[in-house]
């Protein structure tokens, strides 16, 4: 028994308490702005502009990304009042050894996210080196990338934060400059960026685009939106604040703020990428676009931003994931080396024209775990959580073996719904994820076996910091302890 509890209470995995949430608005808003920084973003602006104007595909991002931002803030609120991780609280609904499957699945996405955005940096690097050194070796300078954000993860969340203070003011002065070098060159060609559409449609099926656009915003950071708990626990909340809105206010800052106004200038920069030279690929664009010095420095922006999203939005996920699964023998660092291990193997440079949207596809898929979470943290469990059963082998998350039936039956006809409705994957394997699992979990699976904060909806016995506690978990086998302070 001892075995199995300690492999429950990785350390690394331990709830997260009120003095050891460092990151505050600006902190994480600046966190955002690195991670919305990110190259793939730009293809939904270029894919965009081929049916739309781009001032359609500017409000399309603008409601995609509101959409999801306020998912993330809703799943976020998880880590905030709990101090829980994404792994540590799927065993509500998957179960204590459940949740290992689509955690894994998540770990998986995140490394290749990974390997994509090192590749893509490790190209805007070697144009670097290029310029300035003659320099040509796109595969050392993946190596070299890699390598270095593994070991600037492996230090833990404040470097991440550190890095992303220097990371984010640089970034928004690089990128407003690209903006400008691809208009005048777009503009000089005769193509207005505001007005130009490649092939414009009409109806319903500009509408149909329309949607596409959201959903693709959306889908891109499904993913994200299902485990940031596993960064929001590290964000400051105040406590005995019951009001949702105040105690998830750094959050906002973030996910409702920072991430639109961001996310929908790297969609325009590739929209106006494409305008101009018919390629959304930044490091293609620039490359015809500038030339010297200046394309040395916007190409750093390339760089700066595959750094900064790969730590944030990649690296600690799946970290976190893998520590999750292999316990207290696979530390938080060694879950960095593994993801950044499995993003090199997976050959995004040969690998790149497929793996896309593969991994939307597995996007659409895990939108029904957000469905999940939000149906059991808020309609079923009214955010009371009996956290030291979640570090208890045969605590009340075991239900049958380990696994959940409600939230795989409701994962899986969620998933398949996506699957075969793809272009409105994110809403429809969110909807079927979130209706299912309620109906299934309220009027048959917590019937067999009961949820002690459902039978005893106790504030003071299941809430977090909004009653003042902190969440211990002893590592030993003694008794699990539920300190108010």
């Amino acid at each position: 028994m001892k075995e199995k509890q300690s492999h429950l209470k990785s350390p690394d995995l331990l709830p997260i308490p009120h003095s050891g949430k460092k990151i505050g608005s600006v902190g994480f808003a600046f966190i955002w702005v690195g991670m919305a920084v990110v190259l793939a973003a730009f293809a939904i602006g270029g894919s965009g502009v081929q049916s739309l104007s781009l001032g359609w595909v500017v409000l399309a991002t603008i409601i995609g990304s509101i959409a999801i931002g306020l998912c993330m803030t809703l799943t976020g609120d998880i880590g905030v009042e709990h101090g829980l991780s994404f792994p540590v609280y799927m065993r509500a609904p998957f179960g204590t050894i459940g949740t290992h499957i689509p955690s894994l699945i998540r770990g998986f996405v995140a490394a290749c996210w990974f390997g994509i955005n090192t590749y893509f940096g490790s190209t805007a690097m070697n144009g670097i080196l290029f310029v300035l050194f003659g320099f040509d070796n796109w595969f050392v300078c993946f190596l070299i990338f890699a390598t270095l954000q593994v070991i600037n993860t492996a230090l833990g969340i404040k470097a991440v934060e550190r890095f992303a203070d220097l990371a984010a003011p640089i970034i928004i002065i690089i990128s407003g400059w690209m903006y400008l070098t691809l208009s005048d060159q777009a503009l000089a060609e005769g193509r207005n960026v505001w007005a130009w559409v490649e092939s414009p449609v009409t109806g319903g099926a500009a509408i149909t685009a329309f949607m596409i656009v959201i959903m693709s915003n959306m889908g891109f950071w499904g993913t994200l939106a299902a485990d940031m708990p596993s960064i929001s626990r590290f964000i400051k909340g105040p406590k005995l604040e019951r009001n949702w809105f105040k105690r998830n206010k750094s959050q906002i800052a973030g996910s409702l703020i920072a991430l639109p106004i961001v996310q929908t200038f790297m969609v325009v920069i590739g929209g106006v990428s494409y305008i101009a030279v018919a390629n959304y690929d930044p490091v293609v664009a620039l490359q015809q676009a500038a030339s010297g010095l200046v394309l040395g420095v916007l190409l750093l922006m390339i760089v700066f931003a595959q750094w900064s999203t790969n730590i944030s939005a990649n690296l600690i996920p799946a970290a976190t994931i893998f520590s999750n699964v292999g316990g207290p023998k696979i530390p938080f660092w060694a879950g960095v080396v593994a993801a950044g291990v499995i993003g090199s193997l997976v050959q995004p440079w040969s690998l790149f024209g497929i793996i896309i949207p593969a991994l939307l596809i597995v996007g659409g898929i895990l939108s029904a775990i957000v469905g999940i979470l939000i149906a059991d943290y808020y309609l079923l469990r009214k955010r009371r959580v009996n956290v030291p059963d979640l570090y208890k082998d045969d605590g009340q998350y075991r239900y049958a073996g380990g696994f959940n039936a409600a939230g795989y039956i409701a994962w899986i006809l969620g998933g398949v719904a996506s699957y075969f409705l793809a272009n409105y994957s994110f809403i429809v394997g969110f909807a079927v994820g979130l209706v299912t699992y309620y109906f299934l979990a309220k009027y048959w699976w917590f019937v067999k076996y009961k949820q002690a904060e459902i039978e005893n909806p106790s504030d003071d016995e299941y809430l977090g910091i909004t009653v003042g506690r902190d969440w211990e978990i002893s590592e030993g086998n003694e008794e699990v302890k539920k300190a108010a302070t």
